[in-house]
């Protein structure tokens, strides 16, 4: 098989390696209330009271079919606690589940409706709500509710023709807090909030095409007016497979302009996986029988496993028959077939494991317990071996789940959910077994929602579209990259905002929304930090001719840094616009300490030079103009 790595990918590539994807997207709504309760559909501030924790545990359940689906299995063997965080106004009883659900939110169907018209979709007659089991805890009843609301539908984007099979409203799960091996402690503010989950078919027919779309659907949902805007308030699930490999699920991807690298890095680990298990069968490769290290280990001068022993803990190997070098083997950056095995065994609780392709110095270990290490698991020249130290019960767990990982080596790609790993290099690491169909059974609590032929209606009248959406941006921005940015910016609503409200020029607010924002985030500076509202009242501020253009920039720096309101950074800053009859007395004082008082160009100069952020340079060529 080709080097990954030097096959350019061009339509051929993507082609000949089997590739498939599909996408999943979430978008949270801005609607009033949660989607079966009355509660606000908002986040909780720090201002709002905790009125309780409730602790759950995770338990699979037979789906529809009977079956019990193989992730929510995984999930309940980690045997986690789960804690949910109860805040004042923001859950009821609902959420726990201690009260059925009540009428699915009618606002929030209205919009499902309008997206599902912009997508071209049918509606099916009669909606009913669905439990999806949720097996990472992040929903104290264990479940989802979700329905279906649209299907079959198309889209077209950069002359792809893209399947729009399905369209559902569900709930919002809740937001994590904390984690640690033990348990994971969320917060139930987020929970029930209205989601939409739009799916495209598995036909996708390059990385790049899978980010092109993931924009314009992005774009849809923020044109459509009626989505939460934020960090988290949209995320991209990404399914990728190749030919002989599987389907593997990216989770939660927040950065859209990455996606096209995580696809691409998807299919060079899937190919290098590929590769080394060709190897593996001819190398006649196989796993053996772990076998209890701790009395051997008792006296080793490697730190992190003596660290183990003295608090009860046990050390437990297996040997890798014919596996010397391939633990190594890079199957992404800074990711190889020891990182795949290791991620398996850190689901028992464990810190990781050692293997013999690592440099065992580094750890600690001696040349003499090399030697016995060699002799213990009867290491042929080409063997390889792992080491697993913990407590008892978890070794047990992490050492099982890391010869399942190893053997499965020697067949393929695993079915997986998997997580980021890294940002900046685009890599991702296991996360639990790819879910099934197994996870869906009826919600018996909530009754049925038909879709009448008036709703069908007014869904066509209030679907967003993209085209007119542009069309009204150039007509408030004299810049067509500018508007194209725009649109695609997370920011669209927050543009709209601020040119409704406020007397702020549509051009320049544009422009900072776009370019500065970028700018200032390259620089280092925090600028997603900054909430809209406080964006909306600079914008006033400015609008009111309280500050200057310049004086924006310098505002956004300090509103990236500290929390204070944007009138008390002005005025601590002191970045009061200075005008009317104090810029006229200010050049007058400068034209006085001017050695040649008719040069009228020094003269803005020297006042631009010590005033920039305070003064407007358009009213200061006017008074300078007036100057006798």
């Amino acid at each position: 098989m080709a080097n990954p790595e030097k096959v350019e990918r061009d339509s051929n590539f993507y082609k000949s390696v089997g590739f498939m994807c599909g996408l999943e997207i979430h978008q949270r709504l801005a609607t009033a209330h949660k989607l079966f309760c009355s509660c606000p559909a908002t986040l909780a501030n720090e201002s709002d009271k905790l009125l309780a924790e409730v602790s759950r545990y995770q338990r699979a359940v037979a789906g529809e079919l009977g079956s019990v689906d193989r992730s929510a299995e995984f999930e309940e063997a980690k045997n986690r606690r789960f804690n949910y965080k109860v805040r004042d106004k923001h859950t009821c009883l609902v959420e726990i589940d201690e009260e059925p659900p009540h009428n699915i939110n009618s606002e929030a169907l209205k919009i499902a409706l309008a997206m599902g018209t912009a997508m071209k979709m049918k509606f099916v007659d009669e909606l009913q709500p669905m439990r999806k089991e949720v097996v990472d805890g992040s929903d104290p009843s264990a479940f989802q509710r979700t329905t279906l609301v649209g299907i079959d539908g198309t889209i077209e984007v950069d002359g792809h023709k893209i399947n729009m099979p399905t369209l559902f409203l569900e709930e919002e799960s809740s937001g994590i807090v904390s984690a640690s091996e033990d348990g994971i402690i969320y917060d139930t503010d987020r929970l029930g909030i209205p989601l939409l989950e739009i799916d495209t078919d598995a036909y996708i027919p390059n990385a790049a095409a899978a980010k092109s779309i993931a924009l314009y659907i992005g774009t849809l949902l923020r044109v459509s007016g009626a989505v939460q805007r934020g960090i988290g308030s949209i995320r991209q699930d990404v399914n990728v497979s190749i030919k002989g490999g599987a389907r593997v699920e990216i989770k939660g991807l927040q950065e859209v302009d990455k996606l096209d690298k995580f696809v691409d890095n998807e299919i060079t680990r899937q190919l290098k996986l590929l590769e080394i298990k060709d190897e593996l069968v001819k190398a006649g490769a196989s796993v053996d029988a772990p076998i209890d290290l701790t009395e051997m280990l008792k006296k080793s001068t490697v730190r992190i496993v003596i660290n183990q022993l003295e608090r009860g803990g046990v050390a437990v190997g297996f040997r890798l028959k014919n596996f010397k070098g391939f633990l190594g083997k890079e199957v992404n950056p800074d990711r190889r077939l020891g990182s795949e095995i290791s991620d398996y065994a850190k689901m028992a609780k464990v810190n990781g494991l050692i293997h013999s392709d690592e440099n065992l110095a580094v750890y600690g270990f001696t040349e003499k317990e090399h030697e016995e290490l060699k002799k213990k698991f009867s290491l042929g020249p080409h063997d390889a071996f792992v080491i697993i130290a913990g407590k008892k019960t978890d070794v047990e767990k992490a050492v099982a789940l890391a010869m399942e990982r190893a053997k499965y080596a020697l067949v393929g790609i695993p079915l997986e959910t998997r997580a980021v790993a890294n940002t900046e290099l685009c890599t991702t690491r296991f996360m639990r077994p790819l879910p099934g169909g197994s996870r869906m059974y009826p919600e018996t609590d909530a009754r049925p929602i038909l879709i009448t032929k008036e709703m069908v209606e007014l869904a066509k009248k209030s679907a967003p579209d993209i085209e007119k959406e542009k069309k009204h941006l150039l007509s408030k921005v004299d810049n067509r990259s500018i508007a194209e940015q725009l649109l695609l910016s997370p920011r669209l609503n927050l543009f709209k905002t601020i040119i409704s409200s406020t007397k702020a020029d549509s051009g320049f607010v544009a422009n900072i929304l776009v370019q500065k924002f970028t700018e200032l985030k390259r620089s280092g500076f925090e600028i997603d930090s900054i909430d809209e509202q406080r964006i909306l009242h600079l914008f006033e501020a400015y609008g009111k001719g309280e500050i200057t253009k310049q004086a924006v920039d310098e505002l956004l720096k300090e509103m990236s840094l500290k929390k204070d309101s944007v009138a008390n950074l002005i005025k601590v800053k002191r970045l009061q616009r200075i005008t009317g009859k104090d810029l006229e007395h200010l050049v007058s004082q400068v034209k006085k300490e001017q050695k040649d008082s008719s040069d009228k160009n020094e003269l803005r100069n020297l006042v631009m030079a010590k005033y920039r952020l305070t003064v407007d340079g358009a009213e200061l060529n006017s008074v300078i103009s007036s100057e006798k």
